[in-house]
């Protein structure tokens, strides 16, 4: 292998540092692309396999992929490490590499064809460069990421701030090159705790842990005073939506997990470019939390040894290069989706004393999964889901106060260890879950949470793809959030006399963008108004003897940003107020859960 260093130069003049690997033959070569705002040469704490568990490093990914006849450029995203200029988070992608691309292809090496590949942020930039069609890209890898619409899910979600994006920020900070230059910034940045600083959320600009860093600071508040789906949540880089007609004809393999925040992003990515009929579109989607592939438990729920990527292909390094190399040949024999459904395990602690919830791969030639068919279950007044809709309106009623937030237990997020963990736990409170109080009790045993669930099943019922929530819901005060849980109540067994209430999926909604996101309205007192698609996507079996349960709140704190109730302006408000809030439901408000069923 042939390496040396290079700084590409940008349209602007901002130099970006690139490290070149070539193979030890003559001739031209395709060329992978990686753009990373972690450090070009570091470790990847995601390039393990399951037989491999010592991460590789940008040289030794190299090193795999040049053996394999390909050219290989990893680059400091701009602003960070050795990189010129200012870290401008998700929005400098798309130009950068663009410019990346073209000065590639100026060189002798390169046969013509560019392959990008990358996770998490990795995967944002590929996304904002597809999106400009650049020449010569012909397959992309876009692992855990690359935002659909990220007003709708993963920066915020229909509306609330996802505060993973405030301890990614509060995190990378402490490993900005300024920080690398002046040891007291980074000292002042790892001595603030930043869980101490959720206990008065929302923070104020100038008195926050990020205010040894104004710049990393400015980010942030600027996601928490965007609120509204504005011109601003449409530009390049988040927002792949808006360009999927322009998109690239790329080959690309979509990847996420249920317990990733990206599982909603890379769905919507798929259906949305094989829907305008772009490049050949593949997908995977399994049970993992963030980058975990290679790992069967998540959280305190193990999904069995099918659960990894490894089970059926053979390791991540190897179906990479399988893939790419049936992207330039153009002859790719892979199903199109590989989804993994969770759910057929035995219930039981398995020998290291987690949940054994078990699960098996499906292929399918689509997603969503052609032989889906709606199922709905309605909210009943005694807290039950049926199939039948209730003779009369009622209306359910809770408090929700922003000081007493329900506790976040598991979840799809990342970048908030050690704080807290992602993955599937039983739905109770442990003093070892950030917030969680005296009384550790279940969840569904508060006040403010709202429990509908169905009777024992008699059949399994196979949930896969987009489950909606429709609701009717009011407040008495301007403005409020709603979440909801998807939750399978395992029945008691000698393991768990009490059984397990697993989380399956959430979501949440800020009610003034109920009506129209891109311009929020506060509520009236008591008014009802439908929440239309609310959706997640998942992919459960519920065994003979569960129960699928909905729990309804208002927070999930710290997953999500908690909504003072006020009306005020995202961001900056200051007061709290108690709200009392109401799911209604019946003839005259069918508040239901919507089913993508497989088999019943």
């Amino acid at each position: 292998m042939i390496a040396w260093e290079h700084m590409i130069q940008m349209r602007d003049g901002v130099r970006l540092a690139s490290t070149i690997y070539l193979p030890e033959a003559e001739g031209t070569f395709p060329v992978i692309l990686e753009r990373t705002p972690y450090g070009r040469k570091l470790p990847r704490s995601h390039e393990i396999t399951a037989g491999d568990r010592t991460p590789w490093d940008g040289d030794a990914l190299a090193r795999f992929f040049t053996e394999a006849g390909y050219a290989v450029v990893l680059q400091d995203c701009r602003g960070r490490y050795e990189s010129e200029g200012e870290f401008v988070k998700y929005t400098a992608e798309g130009d950068d590499g663009y410019d990346t691309l073209a000065w590639i292809l100026g060189n002798a090496w390169c046969n013509g064809q560019m392959v990008t590949m990358g996770m998490s942020y990795g995967a944002h930039v590929q996304a904002a460069l597809g999106a400009l069609n650049p020449p010569g890209l012909v397959a992309q890898i876009l692992d855990s990421g690359g935002f659909s619409n990220g007003w709708r899910s993963s920066i915020r979600q229909n509306g609330v701030l996802e505060l993973k994006q405030a301890h990614w920020i509060f995190r990378e900070a402490a490993r900005s090159p300024e920080a690398v230059r002046d040891p007291l910034l980074r000292r002042a940045m790892e001595e603030e705790d930043f869980g101490s600083w959720l206990k008065i959320w929302p923070w104020r600009q100038g008195h926050s842990p990020l205010r040894h860093h104004p710049g990393y600071e400015q980010d942030l508040f600027g996601l928490m005073r965007s609120g509204t789906f504005d011109a601003a949540w449409r530009r390049n880089g988040i927002y792949a939506a808006g360009a999927y007609e322009q998109y690239s004809q790329a080959a690309c393999l979509h990847m996420s997990s249920w317990f990733d925040p990206y599982a909603t992003a890379v769905s919507e990515n798929f259906v949305g470019l094989k829907a305008a009929s772009r490049g050949p579109q593949r997908l995977i989607l399994g049970p993992w939390t963030h980058g975990d592939r290679s790992d069967t438990m998540f959280g305190d729920v193990d999904f069995g040894p099918q659960a990894t990527l490894d089970s059926w292909a053979g390791d991540w390094r190897q179906y990479r290069r399988r893939f790419l190399d049936a992207a330039l040949s153009g002859h790719d024999p892979e199903p199109t989706a590989r989804i993994f459904v969770m759910g057929g395990g035995s219930g039981r602690k398995t020998a290291d004393g987690h949940f054994d919830h078990g699960g098996r791969w499906i292929t399918a030639s689509d997603w969503p999964v052609p032989e889906a068919k709606e199922h709905a279950l309605y909210l009943q007044p005694g807290g039950q889901l049926a199939e039948t809709l209730p003779d009369t309106t009622s209306r359910l009623t809770f408090q929700y106060d922003p000081a007493n937030p329900v506790p976040t237990i598991g979840g799809n997020f990342s970048s908030f260890e050690p704080l807290l963990k992602a993955g599937s736990f039983d739905q109770v409170a442990r003093p070892e879950f950030y917030g969680a109080t005296e009384p550790f009790l279940p969840l569904s045993a508060r006040a403010d949470v709202l429990a509908f669930q169905t009777e024992p099943l008699q059949r399994a019922l196979e949930v896969v793809g987009p489950v909606t929530i429709d609701l009717w819901v009011g407040s008495d005060c301007p403005d409020t959030d709603i979440t909801v849980k998807l939750v399978d109540v395992s029945p008691p067994n000698d393991d768990y006399p009490h059984g397990y209430a697993m989380l399956v999926a959430d979501t949440i909604y800020r009610l003034r963008y109920a009506e129209d996101p891109a311009s929020p309205r506060l509520l009236s007192p008591d008014k009802r108004l439908r929440l239309l698609s609310v959706a997640f996507w998942t992919a459960n079996l519920f065994a003979p003897g569960h129960k699928l349960r909905v729990d309804i709140s208002s927070s999930n704190f710290p997953k999500f940003d908690l909504n003072p109730n006020t009306g005020e302006a995202e961001g900056e408000g200051r007061i709290r107020n108690v709200a009392r809030n109401s799911v209604f439901i019946g003839p005259d408000a069918a508040s239901r859960l919507v089913l993508p069923i497989v088999s019943l």
